[in-house]
């Protein structure tokens, strides 16, 4: 467990750093907010985040695949899957289950002010990628635990994902200037920077699209892909209207955001 802790942290770390340099190298569009006002805050978040699920899951979602493993549950070793089949099967799973639960983040009121938070960002980048509430993050490894243990995932394919997820949450994004060549290919395989960033528009409609978060396949399927906001992406607006002030991406604010009011309240165009 202390092993699967190191590599995500020196996974993270070199994520985060690469994809920040890029950034400054390649910047999509201008920025509204200076980073100091507002990456101190959204990389306090991640840490309150962390926090919470040590204090509740120390392992995270391993712990639901050493207990199922344990118990010999799920439908992977009910049906002797090979290895390669059983890992393979266990990250398309749990990124259509991320998918899912990312849709009905949106789409169910309760759960939207909770999430609202990740939306309010008004300079959507690489720390973006990992500005969720805590309460998010608990409710994520709820539901990953649930389909971990139906599943009956190995907990190395488990750790696998969770780097992946990670990962590719800070590339898709950044505020990062792909060729219109290499983002036509990337985009067949993962989600890129100027895919995922529609999904953060003030327009409803373009935000209720592209909700994938590694690979693009589940928006193409599932009818929610949208090749390209109305406007150019760099003059779309981005965030939540009435959450836009700088003052609102302070973490005391981030923290309290879900519960104070306008909870209900989505998009502003």
């Amino acid at each position: 467990m202390q092993g699967e802790t190191m590599v995500r942290l020196a996974v993270f770390a070199g994520v985060l750093g690469a994809v920040a340099i890029a950034e400054a190298i390649r910047p999509r569009r201008p920025r509204a907010l200076r980073r100091a006002q507002r990456w101190p805050h959204n990389l306090g978040l991640v840490a309150v985040g962390a926090a919470a699920m040590r204090v509740v899951a120390p392992a995270g979602a391993v712990t639901a695949a050493v207990v199922a493993a344990r118990h010999g549950w799920g439908v992977l070793p009910a049906v002797s899957a090979p290895p390669v089949i059983a890992w393979a099967t266990t990250v398309l799973v749990l990124d259509l289950a991320i998918w899912a639960q990312h849709v009905a983040m949106h789409k169910v009121d309760v759960l939207w002010p909770l999430h609202r938070v990740h939306h309010a960002d008004v300079d959507v980048d690489v720390t973006t990628g990992v500005r969720f509430h805590p309460v998010e993050y608990l409710l994520s490894l709820a539901w990953k635990g649930m389909v971990i243990v139906a599943l009956g995932a190995p907990a190395g394919a488990v750790v696998l994902f969770e780097v992946l997820l990670n990962a590719t949450s800070m590339f898709n994004h950044a505020n990062l200037r792909l060729s219109p060549g290499a983002d036509r290919v990337v985009r067949w395989l993962l989600v890129t920077p100027d895919m995922h960033r529609v999904h953060h528009s003030v327009d409803r409609g373009e935000a209720d699209s592209n909700y994938g978060f590694n690979v693009p396949w589940w928006d193409r399927l599932f009818g929610t892909y949208r090749a390209q906001p109305r406007q150019s992406h760099e003059t779309m607006t981005l965030g939540v209207g009435q959450f836009g002030e700088a003052a609102e991406q302070r973490i005391d604010r981030l923290l309290t955001q879900p519960f104070r009011s306008g909870g209900n309240s989505k998009f502003e165009i």
